[in-house]
């Protein structure tokens, strides 16, 4: 739906999946996709050099899919003067961002807490928890957002998602920060995590999907 709404051309990663490939795994073979696209194709694939246009890059993911975008685009060196990677933007659909220490309504709604507690500990064992920089972008070591090599960000929230107040809080550090690309926060009230893939026919999931690619095609 979003390629024939944005007229773009999509490349679907299918990373392998913890726990048989525990994290990070996922990072490295989107890392090594994204490669590949800007490598022209890298098996010969003339088709892939003849129609991307590279200057017009954007990494798109919802749920776990955007947390790798971040990741992604934290990795390319926004230092480099002549980067083979090189991305306009990325748009975030219901990040999957987290952290110990409960903010907003995981506050009140601990069962949903504890639970997302419970499956990021079986994905990525870690000493850190909820605050492991690949899952919490602010915390102990994690990279600061200032390093983001994109020229503009797109964060979507659903008000009934228990991952909502952590897209807000990525959304706010970027206004506070000396990131100075282009930053959007919308939300999607009365829906929960990723419901545009569970009802793509809806209203409202045709409408996210319309304002991801206008966020796309805008200059």
């Amino acid at each position: 739906m979003l390629v024939a709404e944005a007229k773009a051309i999509a490349v679907s990663v299918n990373y392998r999946l913890a726990p048989e490939h525990p994290l990070p795994t996922a990072y490295e073979d989107s890392w090594a996709a994204l490669n590949w696209v800007f490598g022209g194709g890298e098996d010969g694939d003339l088709w892939v050099q003849e129609h991307v246009d590279f200057g017009r890059v954007f990494l798109v993911g919802d749920s776990a899919g955007a947390n790798i975008a971040h990741h992604l685009a934290l990795r390319i060196k926004a230092s480099d003067p002549d980067p083979k990677v090189k991305i306009a933007g990325i748009g975030l659909v219901h990040p999957y961002f987290w952290g110990k220490e409960p903010i907003g309504g995981e506050v009140t709604d601990l069962v949903r807490k504890s639970m997302v507690d419970k499956w990021w500990q079986f994905v990525c064992p870690s000493e850190k928890a909820g605050d492991d920089p690949l899952i919490n972008p602010f915390g102990d070591g994690a990279p600061s957002v200032e390093g983001l090599a994109c020229g503009k960000v797109l964060v979507l929230v659903a008000g009934k998602d228990i991952l909502r107040d952590r897209g807000r809080l990525y959304y706010d550090e970027l206004v506070k920060s000396s990131w100075r690309g282009r930053k959007e926060l919308t939300e999607t009230e009365g829906e929960d995590h990723v419901f545009h893939i569970f009802n793509p026919n809806c209203e409202k999931a045709k409408s996210l999907i319309r304002h991801m690619a206008s966020f796309i095609n805008q200059d």
